[in-house]
């Protein structure tokens, strides 16, 4: 099965300049190296890339700035989810107009114990009120998060009411069997792994790729994966890059997982800059910093 959505997408951080806006200059360069690194595209404003710590304006800032950088529009997957319905349809508008391959839509995630039919309407007043035949949904399952579940149910639904349109799913859970029961019960729809070494795994059941915090660091390694994943003869490469993609996402998660991905993209980069976050998010402490920056250093990064 050939799916709308795939391949290695990069859930990319977004480097935050001293004033509190996103530092578009150093986020423009990051999306050019994710590419050169092995990414075919780049899930920018997700939550690696802190979308709900920034306003309307910040979030269509980005997409314009990657854009302006050489970054075509079908390579950017942005999240384009709020907790209303209008802002969500601007976002996502937003994205469409610029020619994005397709738009990663959270639930809203306010109120807990939605029901599916509320889910339903939310995503369906998004999808009419965008109202642009272009736009393709990649609906965003984290419910460890969100604690809002996109169930089984709820994807039928959409995928019947929105055929061609919903076309992709990002699962976070972190569930195997979830995915494998989304690849076998909907065979069009491309689901992608939110966790980075659970690539092959699902590529193995018939998924369509990844969307991970990991490939800010480790692109080179799951685009091994992908390309290399059914040819015996790179077998030994891709149970070598399998396993520096666990030790780099084992690393990620060594302290709270976002201010950590950022303290190794100020090492990797070379740019102290990427340690700033947005609040409620903390940096990480110079004592944390140096442990992570020694273990990147052992792993040969």
């Amino acid at each position: 099965m050939t799916h709308q959505i795939g391949g290695v997408n990069c859930a990319a951080a977004t480097p935050i300049a001293p004033d509190g806006t996103p530092d578009l200059a150093l986020f423009a360069a990051h999306c050019r190296a994710l590419l050169a690194e092995g990414a075919h595209g780049l899930a920018i404003l997700g939550t690696t890339g802190e979308a709900n710590n920034f306003s309307v304006a910040a979030r269509m800032s980005l997409v314009e700035a990657a854009l302006a950088a050489g970054i075509r529009g079908d390579q950017l997957l942005p999240g384009t989810s709020a907790c209303n319905v209008q802002e969500t349809v601007a976002l996502t508008r937003h994205a469409v107009q610029a020619g994005a391959k397709g738009c990663v839509l959270l639930p809203p995630f306010y109120y807990k114990g939605a029901s599916d039919e509320g889910l339903f309407r939310f995503y369906a007043e998004v999808i009419e009120g965008v109202a642009d035949s272009r736009l393709r949904v990649i609906l965003y399952h984290i419910p460890q998060v969100t604690q809002v579940p996109i169930t089984l149910p709820l994807i039928d639904r959409l995928l019947t009411a929105f055929p061609g349109i919903v076309v992709g799913i990002k699962d976070s859970s972190g569930d195997k069997d979830n995915m494998k029961a989304m690849v076998q019960g909907f065979p069009a729809l491309g689901v992608l792994a939110g966790a980075d070494p659970l690539l092959l795994p699902l590529l193995q059941m018939g998924g369509a790729g990844c969307i991970t915090a990991t490939s800010n660091l480790r692109s080179s390694d799951l685009r091994i994966i992908w390309d290399a994943w059914q040819d015996p003869a790179r077998a030994g490469e891709v149970t070598a890059a399998q396993d520096r993609i666990n030790a780099w996402r084992n690393l990620t998660n060594a302290y709270v997982q976002l201010p950590t991905v950022k303290a190794m993209l100020a090492r990797s980069r070379k740019d102290m800059g990427w340690l700033r976050l947005r609040p409620p998010l903390v940096e990480l402490d110079a004592t944390q910093c140096e442990t992570v920056w020694a273990e990147m250093a052992r792993l040969g990064g």
